[in-house]
């Protein structure tokens, strides 16, 4: 019987958990559009938000922190009422359901929240387990940028905006 996945409020206890794979994969250059160099400060103080945002870990059964995700108004203002929201799974603990516990719950935040929907900026298109996790998730691919995206080994690739309304 595969491992629970239980998601809760990260802590500043958790960033050094987060952050060798959040480095990781922000260095690879594959599925963020963040400077690939960031250090660790400005990337807690970017990822770590505080109310009305909301972070979050998804952890095993023995407190091991599997991934990460970020959820915030998409927009201020008159846009304010679309939520978006960014995530990060532990490429050692892949496939453990981490992702799609992760984006469950990002989704019900946003309907509970009051959010009218949520959208993603920026999906990789080459980033295909995250696109078909959304699609099955109720998102739609709305848009795609060509060429919006620099792929360190695939060269420009398309950004995918991504949306689901409630």
């Amino acid at each position: 019987m595969p491992a629970r996945v239980l998601i809760r409020e990260a802590t500043a206890a958790d960033w050094p958990a987060i952050w060798p794979f959040f480095r990781d994969i922000v260095a690879a250059g594959e599925t963020y559009s963040y400077d690939r160099d960031m250090d660790e400060p400005t990337s807690r103080a970017m990822w770590m938000l505080t109310p009305p945002g909301r972070t979050v870990v998804a952890v095993d059964d023995d407190g091991t922190v599997l991934g990460t995700a970020k959820m915030n108004a998409n927009h201020m203002g008159g846009a304010a009422h679309i939520a978006s929201a960014s995530f990060m799974v532990d490429p050692a603990h892949g496939g453990r359901g981490a992702g799609r516990a992760l984006g469950e719950y990002a989704v019900d935040w946003a309907r509970t929240s009051g959010f009218r929907a949520m959208q993603f900026n920026a999906v990789v298109e080459t980033n295909t387990r995250a696109v078909a996790l959304w699609k099955s998730l109720g998102f739609e691919v709305m848009t795609t940028l060509p060429e919006g995206f620099l792929h360190p080994t695939e060269g420009y690739v398309g950004l995918h905006i991504m949306y689901q309304r409630f």
